[in-house]
């Protein structure tokens, strides 16, 4: 069994989010990959609250069979990504566990919580970003994802639908549920 974690904010998740993640459990043979929205991140503000970003992220991965919405950091705690690691890792079925993150993200990885601990127990799929680059810090088990690049932002996202958009890169149904829910306007 392969795993990946795909973590974020998710706010609010996009099709750009879902490709890479396509791409990733195609090249990497994923069995599946765990979307796992931030209930508190360290470094970001959410726009919309847990549960709104967790139903996104459900809406947009149901008809991939691979894509899996996880609640692993759900709660009042800050979300670090080492203990997200270490309990999908104690799961019986996580098998070889690998995480998703975008250069930028990767760039950063050193002002990470116990980020020597975040390199130890994950192999990493880094994901190219646009005007990113990043170093490899020692004993990091980095496989590129170069056959995918990120050109959209969620923040970018979030000011379109305040302006009262419909945004293109949006899956349907979680356009719908923004305008259901009054979120972002």
């Amino acid at each position: 069994m392969k795993t990946a974690i795909f973590g974020g904010t998710f706010d609010p998740i996009h099709r750009a989010h879902l490709v890479v993640a396509r791409e990733a459990a195609d090249a990497f043979a994923l069995d599946r990959v765990l979307f796992i929205p931030a209930a508190n991140p360290p470094h970001k503000e959410a726009g919309a609250g847990y549960e709104d970003r967790y139903k996104m992220v459900e809406l947009a991965c149901a008809d991939e069979p691979r894509f899996v919405p996880s609640r692993l950091e759900e709660g009042r705690e800050k979300s670090y990504s080492i203990q997200t690691i270490e309990r999908v890792k104690t799961q019986p079925d996580a098998g070889q566990v690998f995480f998703v993150i975008g250069s930028d993200a990767f760039a950063e990885i050193r002002s990470w919580h116990r980020w020597e601990d975040v390199v130890r127990e994950t192999e990493f799929i880094v994901v190219t970003r646009p005007g990113h680059t990043y170093s490899i810090p020692p004993g990091a088990r980095v496989h590129r994802l170069e056959t995918v690049a990120l050109p959209v932002s969620s923040s970018e996202t979030r000011l379109a639908l305040a302006r009262g958009e419909s945004p293109e890169e949006l899956p349907t149904a979680v356009a719908d549920y923004i305008r259901e829910q009054g979120l972002y306007g």
